[in-house]
């Protein structure tokens, strides 16, 4: 057995929400930086935990290997529910609390392995890249919107998506809505989700994190 988690992750990336749990959970880890999406060597790092070589990968303090941004963060919930960061199991939240954290990666973050490299999908043809990335655009921004709907009606002021306490699930929606269309976009789909996610951009527990694995760059909304 190892002291803490090993994080492969990159800043900006999909590790950002399971660093940031870690960091609230007051767990030690360290990250591997893997900045998949720049090259071999890079997603060549990650191969030796995950043979599909994307990030996030997590390595329990056992030495046992969790893939998949979603499950990551619901196991590390379970692992350590002092930290309050998810309903409780069979409480009147937990539904909905687990549908959402199994909808932002089935609808949205999958978007992005198009989005990324458009060419996969569609070869080399610019106006076909380009037309591909305005609908995936536009199908992210549809999601927001009908998450917003569902959730935004519920929301108290100075809340949280499933109440007064930050979960994971917050995290999830914070990093994920800073890729693109970016947050502009999110707070005109979601502006009630747009104003929890400024909230948890400001948590001072948060705060060294934020400034240091992934800072706001100066014209990026907020």
């Amino acid at each position: 057995m190892t002291e803490g988690y090993t994080v492969y992750g990159a800043s900006g990336s999909g590790s950002m929400p399971v660093e940031a749990a870690l960091t609230l959970m007051k767990q030690p880890f360290r990250v591997i930086e893997a900045v998949t999406w720049e090259g071999d060597a890079e997603r060549d790092k990650v191969a030796v935990v995950n043979p599909m070589r994307q990030i996030p990968a997590l390595v329990t303090p056992e030495g046992e290997t969790i893939t998949e941004s979603a499950a990551i963060l619901l196991w590390l919930t379970e692992r350590h529910p002092e930290a309050g960061l998810a309903p409780s199991p069979g409480g009147p939240r937990r539904g909905q609390f687990l549908r959402w954290m199994s909808f932002i990666p089935a609808a949205i973050y999958s978007m992005y392995w198009v989005r990324d490299l458009p060419s996969r999908l569609v070869g080399d043809d610019e106006a076909t890249q380009k037309l591909l990335l305005e609908r995936t655009s536009g199908r992210i921004a549809d999601c927001w919107r009908a998450m917003e709907s569902h959730i935004g009606p519920t929301l108290e002021p100075g809340g949280f998506l499933m109440g007064d306490r930050v979960s994971v699930l917050d995290l999830y929606v914070t990093a994920v809505s800073r890729w693109s269309p970016r947050r502009k976009r999110f707070a005109a789909e979601a502006p009630r989700m747009a104003e929890v996610a400024r909230r948890v951009d400001t948590l001072p527990e948060l705060a060294e994190f934020w400034s240091g694995r992934w800072p706001f760059a100066e014209d990026e909304e907020r």
